[in-house]
């Protein structure tokens, strides 16, 4: 509690904060929708899981806004977006609902975009999400949900479309992110000349 300033929120250093413990519950739930699409594919009751899951991360930002955003919801946060995310996909694509190529492509896209972050921050430099990053993961949550609707099991072409835009703005989100290391590493000198 001593993170904890009063009138204020809470303090950057702060762990067990309202919107933290609502980013563990998600990624806490997260296995059991993936099961559930492995077991039972598009059902009301994955595509709601999946709805409830999804719209969690808006109230859990939300809340931080409020409240002060902390260093450890810099990192939950996102790590529960990219789990979410890739083990939805993974679970459509052992299915067959999903073709492995594109979820491929994203799953190589977010963990070689997460480790040149990191790479980043431990230079001291910070490589800021842009608008595509977060247009990119919201239309992979929509190809997700449109892939969980039953009515539309064998109607697959609207999640395969927003599935592969999903793709496309995965890859030039990379693209941006790598521009944006590159120039900073140029403004700031590169990590070598500090």
């Amino acid at each position: 509690m001593s993170d904890l300033q009063p009138g204020t929120g809470y303090g950057p250093s702060a762990l067990a904060t309202p919107a933290n413990v609502l980013t563990v519950l998600r990624l806490l739930l997260a296995p059991l929708l993936f099961v559930r699409v492995v077991a039972d594919g598009a059902t009301w009751l994955n595509l709601a899981l999946w709805v409830v899951l999804v719209g969690t991360d808006g109230v859990d930002g939300w809340i931080a806004r409020r409240h002060g955003t902390t260093r450890s919801g810099a990192f939950l946060d996102p790590l529960a977006d990219k789990v979410l995310i890739l083990g939805a996909l993974f679970s459509l694509a052992a299915i067959g609902r999903f073709w492995w190529v594109p979820v491929g492509i994203i799953a190589v896209r977010e963990v070689t975009v997460s480790l040149y972050r990191v790479h980043f921050g431990r230079q001291g430099l910070a490589v800021p999400a842009r608008s595509t990053a977060k247009a990119k993961t919201l239309v992979q949550a929509l190809a997700i949900g449109a892939a969980l609707i039953p009515p539309w099991e064998d109607l697959t072409w609207p999640a395969d479309v927003l599935l592969w835009a999903g793709v496309v703005l995965a890859v030039v989100s990379a693209a941006q992110y790598f521009a944006d290391g590159a120039r900073a590493m140029t403004t700031m000198g590169g990590p070598d000349d500090r």
